[in-house]
């Protein structure tokens, strides 16, 4: 299994400098990606959050930015004729808490939506700088995974909102704290969620270089969304143009072990394509 590759790379998950987290514009981001021999890109930048969320603007794209980043990424295409880019967006589900008054029509300029966790209420799960006080609190773990799992549910079965890929389904083990109790419950929960929206999720490479030091989803999560038929697409989360790419053979290898012998690739119209894994 050592020498496992799709028959082409695929790439649905990276950010460009507008996020304020990231490095390099859409143009080198593709540029990258071609250097690579990357056949299908997902640009899939952090949709805007308030201040609320978002108050030192390193969080996600601003709302402003979005027309430029889009004609950004048209520029990309005609210039770079031979690689698919998707146009996309990764927007954080903020459950009860969210207030940006979310409507369909404002996802669907998007040809690739990936929906993910980051927030528990206002409380950022991931920054390393914001939320490991949380973190270190005794017993405090049992309740954060408890929290993201439900609100990753959520989102994963909402239906009103134009979703195509769950991403990172279990980003809350990024700093490899784990809760007291077995987490079967929670991965159940997630796999019924995906299969009654009919969504794909992701294997996220970038796990791999985090605390947590695997892909995400998990071993056993993984394995239990191969074996309820959850299509199942691949991506470097890159946050810079040098990462494209980044971890995708450990994160194949990880599919294939789970039971899986196909990457979904999603498509500029909403479609999906299977590729093989080889």
């Amino acid at each position: 299994m050592s020498g496992l590759a799709m028959r082409e790379l695929v790439d649905a998950h990276t950010h460009t400098e507008l996020c304020g987290h990231a490095t390099g514009s859409v143009s080198d981001l593709v540029r990258a990606a071609c250097a690579r021999g990357v056949s299908t890109l997902g640009i899939t930048e952090h949709y805007p959050l308030s201040p609320a969320f978002d108050p030192n603007g390193d969080s996600a794209m601003p709302a402003s930015e979005l027309p430029s980043y889009l004609e950004a990424i048209e520029r990309a295409r005609v210039e770079h004729p031979g690689i698919e880019i998707l146009a996309g967006c990764e927007f954080d589900w903020l459950g009860e808490a969210d207030d940006r008054g979310i409507e369909p029509a404002d996802l669907e300029r998007f040809e690739l939506v990936c929906a993910s966790v980051h927030f528990i209420g206002t409380w950022p799960i991931d920054h390393p700088d914001l939320s490991m006080e949380r973190w270190e609190v005794r017993g405090e773990a049992d309740g954060i995974w408890r929290d993201y799992f439900s609100l990753w549910c959520d989102a994963a079965a909402c239906t009103r909102l134009p979703f195509h890929v769950m991403c990172h389904p279990d980003l809350v083990k990024k700093f490899g704290i784990y809760p007291s109790f077995r987490v079967d419950a929670l991965y159940d929960d997630a796999v019924d969620a995906v299969l009654a929206s009919d969504r794909m999720i992701e294997t996220n490479a970038s796990g791999t270089f985090c605390p947590c030091a695997e892909v995400y989803p998990a071993p056993d999560l993984l394995k239990r969304f191969a074996s309820a038929g959850v299509p199942c697409t691949v991506g470097s989360d890159a946050h810079c143009p040098e990462n494209v790419g980044r971890g995708i053979s450990e994160a194949l290898r990880s599919m294939y072990a789970a039971g899986y012998r196909t990457v979904t690739v999603p498509t500029r119209d909403g479609d999906r394509r299977e590729v093989e894994l080889a």
